[in-house]
């Protein structure tokens, strides 16, 4: 096959727009970056930015020759039609392996993917909206920075972080670990996703087997010096005998693919070679061997917990799985979410980004200096930009990623356009975010989980935030439903905003940014959390608070 998934550089317009031309700009961004961009496939194993080639060429079509006042209806991946709406509706509506709730079960999910029905759009993968690995890494280092604050006195010199998974979201992990100044081992059963990362920089060294590895570390601990070490094994065979040595790390976590019991993880009674010949045929033996698996892989983990490790849960539905087979006590590992992030989302403060659609880096620079300038206080923000500066790499589009709140988001949205509009940057810019964000997801597994209210698992929030985000004229607004085995356990809701210098571009950033956010922290104050709560009141959200104690 022809490569297909280059990056477009300039400003020369091949749709009628910016807008057309962002979005398919972003497409063409997700597979530049994706892990197996030849069968669409963007990360976690099945996250697809189009259902196949033929869907894919034709949403190229369609941005290429819809008008601004249309807009390209996309079902799981498939484009099914170019109708008539007005300027400021969304140019693209799509909706992603969204199931009835009673056959939301991967068994279904399988079978209808298998008859070329339905795919699964991960969270940024299927809006075009994922950024690379450095997506991911800011959330992984923001985590292991609330560890630090939290258990280590601020510091993680010298300390231990044993983790597992080097695929497009599990890849931050070493550089985020190295950011946070640790000693980071990771396992991963793919040498090819281990060989990926060392050349891109974000892995440092591999180890031949677990005596040379666990001395790499041993010796970077001695030094206080961080270090990140990739060693080729499956983690449920490595972490029994780390725990058997009775080496106790500091911190443990996973993120192998564990949410696909198929196409995903990889049982340790298979080789990689072994899993995929299954993988056609004989799911249902591989779901067995992989649940079985994954319970050996998580009773280590709840024992380092026991030994004293600081233990959570990184979001890929490892615990529910690991209940599934036989783990009762699975879930006294904590979410990262509640026990790091929660007080961030509460405010609406989370994982937002912007891509350079001229692909010129000058773009990000300048809009870093801003930021640096803009808010001097955010520590959170000028860290992160000083870090990302010096160690992450742009893959694709040159993009940013930044954890900022209500408000600010908006306040850079808005500045960026006038950039835009005077010239001072190359191109537009396009603004989207992660779905793990205040008002976008509903995951009782993951985002809402334990929520003050015990509304963990109503997937109203992320419906009302798509439906938000049309009425305030975003860009592309995206409903996504799967998760664990691409079944029901979580719903989510991506928008993407363009800002190409216009007055309509800065009336679509004010309402769809700020709306997005407001949503996010009426959210947590209508589960009852105090800084939510104070949050509304301070910044004059517009939350009613019907029935609050408050």
């Amino acid at each position: 096959m022809t490569k297909r998934f280059d990056v477009t550089s300039g400003t020369e317009l091949r749709c009628k727009g910016w807008r057309q031309e962002a979005l398919l700009r972003l497409l063409e961004n997700v597979l530049a970056v994706g892990e197996d961009p030849e069968n669409l496939v963007v990360y976690a194993a099945l996250g697809r930015a189009a259902r196949d080639w033929p869907s894919h060429d034709a949403i190229v079509h369609a941005l290429k020759t819809m008008d601004e006042d249309e807009s390209l209806i996309v079902q799981s991946g498939k484009p099914i039609g170019v109708m008539k709406t007005q300027k400021n509706a969304p140019l693209c509506i799509m909706a992603n392996c969204n199931m009835v709730g009673q056959w939301a079960k991967a068994e279904n999910f399988y079978e209808w993917e298998k008859d070329n029905l339905i795919c699964w759009g991960g969270l940024t993968a299927g809006d075009w909206q994922y950024i690379g690995s450095q997506g991911v890494i800011q959330g992984t280092y923001e985590i292991f920075s609330r560890i630090a604050e939290r258990h280590f006195d601020g510091e993680l010199h010298g300390r231990f972080i044993l983790t597992a998974g080097l695929g497009g979201m599990g890849g931050a992990q070493p550089l985020a670990g190295t950011m946070a100044n640790a000693a980071i081992l990771t396992v991963e059963v793919d040498p090819e996703r281990i060989t990926k990362r060392m050349e891109i920089g974000f892995l440092q060294h591999q180890a031949k087997d677990l005596d040379e590895a666990l001395a790499m570390i041993r010796e970077a601990q001695e030094k206080k010096q961080p270090v990140s070490v990739g060693l080729c094994a499956n983690a449920a065979e490595v972490y029994p005998e780390i725990l058997r040595r009775g080496i106790v790390p500091d911190v443990v976590t996973d993120q192998t693919s564990a949410h696909d019991l198929v196409y995903g993880y990889v049982p340790h009674t298979r080789t990689l070679e072994d899993a995929r010949s299954l993988r056609a045929d004989h799911k249902g033996i591989l779901m067995k061997e992989s649940r079985e698996s994954i319970a050996q892989h998580v009773r280590a983990m709840v024992e380092f917990q026991k030994r004293g490790a600081v233990v959570f849960d990184n979001g890929n539905l490892i615990r529910t799985h690991a209940k599934e087979g036989g783990v009762e006590d699975a879930f006294d590992i904590p979410i990262f979410t509640e026990a790091f992030l929660r007080p961030l989302f509460c405010r609406a403060i989370g994982p937002y980004r912007w891509i350079a659609l001229s692909n010129d880096p000058q773009d990000i620079a300048k809009i870093d200096e801003f930021l640096m300038e803009r808010f001097p206080d955010n520590k959170i923000v000028t860290n992160w930009i000083t870090l990302a500066r010096e160690y992450v790499p742009f893959e694709g589009l040159p993009a940013r990623i930044a954890w900022l709140g209500h408000g600010e988001r908006t306040e850079l949205a808005l500045a960026v356009n006038e950039m835009v509009r005077n010239g001072e940057l190359s191109g537009p810019i396009a603004f989207t975010r992660d779905h793990l964000d205040a008002g976008a997801m509903a995951h009782p597994n993951i985002m809402t989980e334990n929520l003050l209210d015990g509304s963990d698992a109503i997937a109203d929030w992320p419906l009302l935030n798509a439906m938000i985000s049309c009425s305030s004229m975003a860009d592309l607004v995206a409903i996504h439903s799967g998760g664990g085995g691409y079944s029901g356990y979580m719903t989510s809701a991506g928008i993407t905003v363009v800002a190409d210098g216009t007055d309509a571009a800065a009336q679509r950033l004010e309402h769809s940014i700020t709306n997005d956010t407001s949503l996010g922290v009426m959210r947590y104050a209508d589960a009852g959390y105090d800084e939510a709560r104070d949050e509304a009141e301070i910044k004059d959200i517009g939350w009613l608070a019907v029935g609050a104690d408050a």
